[in-house]
């Protein structure tokens, strides 16, 4: 996208934040709100010009094929994975997970043992992975590789943390690069200058790419609306659901042209919230109609600005789905709402399923099963990559989960690297 483009798109996003801002605290408070081919010719011909031959009697020529019809690159790879590894696609994890090993800082025999078995679709690093410049890079090329070489040929995502800020931020915060450091996202919020949200996805995405990272799960998108949340606080940029919306954008537009992929999080909204999902299962008590005017704002900008991933929190809402479900395991936060209300085609990732909010409830295999049977593409972090792979698997051959359920999910995260440049 040429940068004339850019920047006017952002002008125009940052014009209409203050414009929206009072109306967004209002729809944040506590009472409820509303929601809102031709006919052939014939041809003369000289008596004098000999006589041509019958149509029929020439040579054929090759019909010209029409591109419409012609199947994607991600159709005619979905046609040649077996269903082990497209059901190994769905599945993100640390590399400790996937190798068992206590801390992964190189990609070695280990991870090409564990790819073979497993061929996951991501692995996601944190602060211990990181220990110096040169073998960051070194176990990101390598891992790159060796999932390239395993199951379908299908490189792996290669995701991280970096939000910016003082608390999530593994790699300006780890010593090892020298990388621009960023306030808290509250600090940003607080400027109202969508193009300081452009400068934090520019730089960071930047930075990440050529590191070696290609998906970053960042911005939150959370609304800051209980002052006492535990989780969220400083990494939102605020409280007003207009200002988050604006901001939350402009970082998703401008980290898409660094070729790194956003991912918004956590919906349905952490930022009501009182508890740690860390630990237990977490609740918002706000309606539906509540939600869509002032929590699912940041997720609907998101969207219009063409983020490819979606995280879903552990977030009960008693008030709006009613199914007393989290919303990674609601159909109805997932299908109804984010997908048929919010119109989000892209990739829905779980939270962590290793988290207090799941284990407690759920062991690895029932959790990943009715995650995909609720409608998510890729869960993140399972407790038991080989339970909940396995389990998975028992449930297609079971029919308890459809292999047609399994390919949309594939076909999503097949498009995304096909989009992100890792397939073709």
């Amino acid at each position: 996208m040429p940068a004339s483009q850019n920047i006017s798109r952002r002008n125009f996003v940052a014009a209409g934040s203050f414009a929206l801002m009072t109306a967004g605290l209002a729809a944040c408070g506590n009472d409820q709100a509303s929601s809102g081919s031709a006919p052939k010719g014939t041809v003369s011909v000289s008596k004098d010009e000999p006589e041509k031959a019958p149509v029929e009697d020439q040579p054929a020529s090759e019909p010209e094929r029409d591109p419409e019809l012609e199947p994607s690159v991600v159709d005619r790879l979905l046609a040649t994975m077996t269903i082990e590894q497209k059901v190994a696609q769905m599945f993100m994890v640390t590399p400790e997970q996937l190798t068992g090993t206590e801390v992964a800082t190189v990609a070695g025999s280990m991870t090409e043992r564990a790819l073979t078995e497993i061929p996951v679709g991501g692995l996601v690093y944190f602060g211990q992975n990181i220990t110096g410049n040169q073998q960051l890079r070194n176990l990101l090329s390598g891992s790159l590789e060796l999932s390239r070489g395993a199951g379908a040929g299908i490189p792996a995502f290669l995701s991280v943390d970096e939000e910016g800020g003082k608390l999530v931020a593994r790699v300006a915060n780890s010593g090892h690069f020298d990388v621009q450091h960023f306030p808290n996202m509250a600090d940003i919020g607080a400027t109202g200058d969508p193009a300081r949200a452009a400068e934090v996805g520019s730089v960071i995405g930047t930075y990440l790419r050529e590191i070696g990272f290609n998906l970053d799960f960042a911005p939150d998108a959370d609304v800051l609306t209980n002052p006492e949340n535990p989780v969220i606080g400083v990494r939102s940029f605020g409280s007003d659901p207009a200002l988050v919306a604006s901001m939350v954008a402009a970082e998703v537009e401008a980290m898409n042209e660094t070729g790194v992929a956003p991912c918004v999080k956590h919906f349905p909204g952490h930022g009501d919230t009182a508890g740690d999902s860390h630990t237990g299962a977490v609740y918002t008590e706000r309606t539906l109609e509540q939600l869509q005017s002032c929590e699912f704002e940041p997720f609907r900008a998101a969207i219009e600005a063409n983020v490819p991933f979606v995280m879903v929190g552990h977030i009960e809402t008693p008030n709006a789905a009613g199914d007393g479900l989290p919303a990674s395991l609601s159909p109805v936060m997932m299908q109804d709402i984010l997908r048929g209300d919010l119109g989000f085609d892209g990739v829905i990732i779980s939270d962590s399923f290793a988290m207090g909010a799941i284990t407690e409830n759920f062991t690895p295999d029932e959790a990943a099963v009715q995650f995909f049977t609720a409608g998510g593409d890729m869960l993140l972090m399972t407790a038991d990559l080989k339970a909940a792979y396995n389990g998975v698997l028992e449930a297609v051959n079971a029919g308890t989960l459809t292999e047609d359920r399994i390919d949309e999910s594939v076909r999503r995260i097949l498009t995304a690297k096909e989009q992100m440049g890792l397939i073709a």
